[in-house]
């Protein structure tokens, strides 16, 4: 596995969430090899990254089908969630965001004390689409061994219905 990086190559994650938005075939291979520079570790980690997306089949279960409105109960700002808690995890601070999520440092109490980053799908992002998306993701963090990438640790649902990991 390879661990450096050439100067200007995108980061696994990014080619990996890139490839997604392309339908598979000569396109997307072209791409993917235009963005892993020649690297064959990097390609062959990204080509099964892929490949474990596309043979998940369908698993996007939406367990909270409450109505759009009913989601909006909660302020969902980033300030507003500081000091509650999102299944195990309280809210600590913020630590970034991008167009599909929020990303909180958190504490976790049981069973094990331990800070995590927490990632939560933001508000106005709940189209099929966009929580397709989110969970291509957290599944493919998930399926990453890494030592430059987050592990996926847990993963869930608010209460609200925003799948969190």
């Amino acid at each position: 596995m390879c661990h450096l990086m050439n100067s200007g190559q995108k980061p696994i994650e990014e080619i990996f969430q890139e490839a997604l938005e392309i339908p598979p075939g000569p396109a997307r291979d072209e791409f993917i090899a235009a963005a892993c520079q020649g690297d064959r570790d990097l390609l062959a980690q990204v080509n099964q990254l892929l490949s474990a997306v596309s043979q998940m089949g369908e698993f996007l279960i939406r367990p909270n089908r409450r109505t759009s409105q009913e989601r909006e109960t909660r302020d969902w700002s980033a300030n507003a969630l500081l000091g509650t808690t999102i299944g195990p995890y309280k809210l600590l601070q913020k630590l970034g965001e991008g167009g599909m999520g929020v990303v909180f440092m958190a504490e976790q109490d049981q069973p094990v004390r331990r800070r995590v980053a927490l990632k939560v799908i933001r508000t106005g992002m709940d189209s099929e689409q966009a929580l397709a998306r989110f969970e291509h993701e957290r599944q493919a963090l998930a399926l990453m061994d890494h030592p430059n990438i987050a592990r996926v640790l847990d993963a869930g649902v608010t209460d609200e219905g925003r799948p969190y990991f």
